[in-house]
């Protein structure tokens, strides 16, 4: 069954349909590697499991394994790791709030690690599929550039953009578009010596649209794949996606970008998807499975990374708040009342809900614009 769009695109329902599905699923396996962080640690430190469940509502499907009950909800997205008495108190030696302090901290932070730790995988395979490796090494130049009549060079190697420090071929690019575009500052390494090229002028490229945009005019020369290069660019470019999250809410907070810029649940689900109907697109035009597959790969490693960044943020009812309070606990030698906390939590929970819902509305409305 196909539709049409107001601009005319034809749609295939069932295409679609799938597509969301899978995106879907994708955010669950998320969920549900963070949940199993967290499930892992408390088992790894003998803290008792009351239940471990994915997605939140009513139960659809329930097993009890032992002392835990394992469910899958109707709403898919969030999930939990429910273990006994995480705030109250209880004389069960085996209950989260009976452990030690360092003990509580690595159950809490088991979920976000291995949410960092499947962004690294998704980013080592999505290197490792790329027939070449990519580089900080300017290549060739862009026909329209000028950047090269102001001192920069084929060979230069890119070691700061606007002040920052570049670990990988990601930061070029964002790092420039995080300044006014128009011009930018470049610190290379040439011949084994450190070149400053302040201020250099930008061209721009006329877009398809009609539009002009400034571009840096090069593009980085690939290296030759090999087993150390692809494990390096593994963690140079996750380390790069890292701080790309760190800079997206840091310019989020201080206002250079907006609600509208953020995605939330339904926002993911539908980016995965459109990923998903481009995997199928690539296959059909005769691209190798892997090669279809790493652009949504990287987008997963991106999503993944930033939810177990997101997840470490010091803020009520996240694992980082709960962080905080361990902390305060380990470093006084005594506990944060279990009153004050719960409030601390509550308070922030129903903060983060109504922004979800905020973001969520947005998400939707977008959808409606597609």
């Amino acid at each position: 069954m196909w539709i049409t769009t107001e601009r005319g695109k034809p749609i295939n329902i069932l295409t679609t349909i799938l597509s969301i599905l899978v995106g879907i699923l994708f955010f669950g396996v998320v969920i549900l590697v963070h949940e199993l962080g967290h499930f892992w640690a408390a088992r790894a430190n003998n803290v008792k499991v009351i239940e471990f469940s994915v997605g939140m509502g009513p139960r659809l499907l329930k097993k009890q394994r032992g002392e835990t009950l394992f469910s899958l909800k109707a709403i898919p997205f969030g999930g939990s790791c429910q273990m006994q008495e995480d705030d109250g108190p209880s004389d069960d030696p085996r209950a989260f709030v009976n452990k030690k302090s360092w003990r509580r901290f690595t159950v809490l932070a088991a979920g976000a690690m291995m949410n960092l730790l499947l962004g690294v995988i998704m980013m080592g395979v999505v290197v490792a599929a790329s027939p070449i490796v990519p580089t900080t090494t300017v290549g060739y130049f862009h026909r329209d550039a000028i950047t090269h009549e102001q001192g920069l060079y084929t060979g230069d190697v890119i070691t700061h953009v606007n002040g920052r420090r570049v670990y990988s071929h990601l930061d070029i690019q964002f790092l420039y578009i995080r300044g006014d575009r128009s011009t930018v500052d470049l610190v290379v390494r040439r011949e084994g010596q450190r070149i400053d090229l302040p201020g250099i002028e930008l061209a721009q490229l006329p877009l398809a649209d009609g539009s002009e945009n400034y571009h840096l005019g090069f593009w980085q020369a690939p290296a030759p794949r090999s087993v150390g290069r692809v494990l390096a660019n593994t963690f140079t470019e996750s380390a790069s996606m890292t701080r790309i999250v760190w800079l997206s809410l840091f310019d989020l907070i201080t206002g250079q970008f907006g609600l509208n810029d953020v995605a939330g649940p339904v926002g993911l689900v539908v980016m995965v998807g459109d990923g998903a109907q481009n995997v199928q697109e690539g296959i059909a035009q005769g691209q190798s499975v892997m090669q279809a597959l790493s652009p949504l790969l990287f987008l997963g490693a991106l999503i993944s990374i930033n939810i177990g960044i997101m997840n470490l943020l010091p803020l009520p009812a996240l694992d980082g708040g709960r962080i905080v309070f361990v902390l305060i606990e380990a470093i006084a030698r005594k506990p944060v009342p279990k009153k004050f906390e719960g409030m601390v939590h509550g308070i922030g929970l129903a903060l983060l809900m109504l922004l979800m819902i905020i973001i969520t509305f947005s998400d939707i409305i977008g959808l409606f614009r597609r």
